[in-house]
C-alpha cells in the first residue's frame, strides 16, 4: 500500500518531531511505500530553514513523487466547490491532496483530518507522538 504523506508529517520528519521518522521507517519496514506530490514539495520548500536544505532534498528525493494530472486537478476543483456549498472552505492544496489521494486509492498521513471531511478518504491513523 501507498501512503501519501501530508506536509505536516513531512515536516515532522524532517524536523525530528513526534517520533514520525521511526514511524515511517517502521511503514517501510512493513512494506508500505511513501509518497508526495508537487504540493507537498512546494510546501515543505516554502518553509525550509537553510540548514535543512540538504536533508529535505534528500528525504523529498527519497518519496515516490505523484504528479497531479488533469483529473486530479478537475476533482480538487469539484471538492472545494461541494465542500463551499455545504459551507466548508477547503484550501486549495488540501482539495489537490485530497484529489490525488482519493484518485490513486491512497492512504493519507496526517496531523489535520480536520482539514479532509471527505468520507471517502483513507486515513493511515497516526499516534499521537
Amino acid at each position: 500500500m501507498t501512503v501519501l504523506l501530508d506536509t505536516s508529517v513531512i515536516i515532522d520528519v524532517l524536523r525530528q518531531r513526534r517520533g514520525r521518522r521511526e514511524l515511517l521507517r517502521s511503514l517501510l519496514e512493513q512494506g508500505y511505500e511513501l509518497a508526495c506530490t508537487a504540493i507537498n514539495v512546494a510546501e515543505v520548500y516554502s518553509g525550509m530553514r537553510s540548514e535543512e536544505a540538504e536533508a529535505t532534498s534528500e528525504f523529498i528525493e527519497s518519496l515516490e513523487f505523484v504528479a497531479i494530472g488533469r483529473e486530479a486537478a478537475r476533482r480538487a476543483g469539484e471538492l472545494r466547490r461541494d465542500w463551499q456549498r455545504k459551507g466548508r472552505t477547503l484550501s486549495l492544496p488540501d482539495a489537490f491532496v485530497a484529489a490525488v489521494a482519493l484518485n490513486f486509492n491512497l492512504a493519507l498521513a496526517t496531523d489535520n483530518v480536520k482539514d479532509f471531511p471527505m468520507p471517502e478518504l483513507k486515513f493511515l491513523p497516526l499516534p499521537a507522538a
